[in-house]
């Protein structure tokens, strides 16, 4: 079984919290969803660091959670319940 390891800017959780009314901590459940999707970031990946979204259930909803990965560790950006998300996920499985 996979082990992940997640970090995180504890500001940029707060602002997501208050912007998307989602913590980190709650969003790395996605990534435990047998049927996520992991789909590059082709808006925000650069020459020097790719980005990902992961497009996962999280309770009720389907959630995107937009990360890196860097040295072994998941580093979540942000995160929400975004209708193009999961008419994503819904497409695929």
């Amino acid at each position: 079984m996979n082990q992940f390891v997640f970090e995180w800017d504890n500001l940029k959780n707060q602002l997501n919290i208050t912007k998307h009314r989602v913590s980190f901590d709650r969003a790395k459940e996605a990534f435990f969803d047998d049927h996520r999707i992991i789909a590059k970031d082709l808006d925000h990946s650069t020459a020097t660091e790719t980005r990902w979204h992961c497009i996962g259930k999280v309770g009720e909803g389907i959630m995107t959670v937009r990360f890196t990965y860097r040295n072994h560790v998941i580093r979540i950006f942000g995160a929400g319940y975004w209708r193009k998300g999961k008419k994503y996920y819904e497409e695929e499985n």
